[in-house]
Order: C-alpha cells, then structure tokens, then sequence
C-alpha cells in the first residue's frame, strides 16, 4: 500500500502506449475492482505530479522554507496591490481563517508581510506584503521558472492546456461534492 503514497521510482507503458506506475497498478489490484482501478491511479499519478512539482518549487525556494500555502498567500497579496483582511485571503485561497493567520504568522515573521489595522474596524487587521515579500517572490521567480520548464519539457502548448483543464475538472468535481455533502447547490460557471 506505500507503493501508492510515493513518487515513483520508474515508470512502465501500457498496450496503448500510455504510462502508469506498476508499483500503484499492483496495490489497486489487491484493493479495487476494475472499474475502480483506472480512477485511483489517476488520483495516484495526480499525487505523485504534486510532489514532483512541489519537490522542485522547494528547491526554487533556495532554502527558505516557505510552504506551498504561505507561498500562495504572499502571491495573492502581490497581485491584489493592496492589503487584505484574513476573511479575504481565506476565501481567495481556499483555505480557513485559522490556517491564514498561520500562514501570515509565517509571513510576517520573516518580514515578507505585514498586518496592519483596519481602518474601517479597530478590532480588525488586514494584511499587506512588505518590500522584502516583492524581493522574495522576485528572486523566486527566476529559479521557478527554471524548474517549472524543465518539469514540463516535451508538453506542448495543446498539452499543458488540457493537463490544467483536467486539473480544475478535478476541483470542479470536488467542489460540488462538498457543496452536495453541505446541503447546498452547487454553483453553475
């Protein structure tokens, strides 16, 4: 069961010619049915794309140990050119109010962000990024921009569109299932 929660070491080809990892095919084999194994392997090769990605994004980071989360939010300041509540950067990033303010704490202790109060509510923060957050995302670009060619080196542009267009089907999907475990409707585009 290991053999699914790891990157794989090699890879195989099927009949069709398209790859698969044969350590994940011999788990699902033991726990799924048929119908069921082509999905967990996808959910499987989508983890192991993850980390792979992920892997490389902490190296582009030079060892500076921001997570994948702290990252987004340091980036959502960038592009939002003005500060945020944490309600607004929970709700931009997906996330709970309590893992922003982590996730700020995390910021603003290396000086890359900072809170300061609401002037329309003196009980409340917002949160905006400091010149060294721009210096940061700044010398981060350069090394992501790297790694992130050479991880995708031989797509096509045809190909990375239909991989992040399977990708957000994939948030689609898992979007509605919680709005239909919530007992809401699930909103239509």
């Amino acid at each position: 069961m290991n053999d699914v929660h790891k990157i794989p070491e090699r890879t195989a080809s099927d009949a069709d010619g398209l790859l698969y990892d044969p350590g994940v095919r011999k788990s699902m084999q033991i726990l799924a049915t048929d119908s069921e194994i082509g999905s967990l392997e996808a959910a499987a090769a989508l983890r192991s794309a993850w980390q792979a990605v992920d892997r490389l994004r902490s190296k582009g980071a030079g060892g500076r140990g921001l997570s994948t989360g702290a990252l987004d939010v340091l980036g959502r300041l960038k592009v939002s050119h003005h500060d945020l509540s944490i309600g607004d950067l929970a709700r931009v990033c997906g996330v709970s109010s309590r893992n922003v303010t982590g996730l700020v704490d995390t910021l603003a202790g290396n000086g890359l962000a900072e809170r300061v109060p609401d002037p329309h509510d003196r009980r409340a923060v917002r949160v905006r990024i400091t010149a060294a957050g721009h210096a940061w995302l700044e010398s981060f670009r350069q090394p992501t921009d790297r790694a992130m060619s050479a991880i995708f080196a031989g797509f096509t542009p045809e190909e990375l569109a239909q991989l992040r267009h399977l990708c957000l089907r994939v948030v689609d999907n898992q979007r509605a299932i919680e709005q239909y475990l919530n007992g809401t409707q699930p909103s239509t585009p």
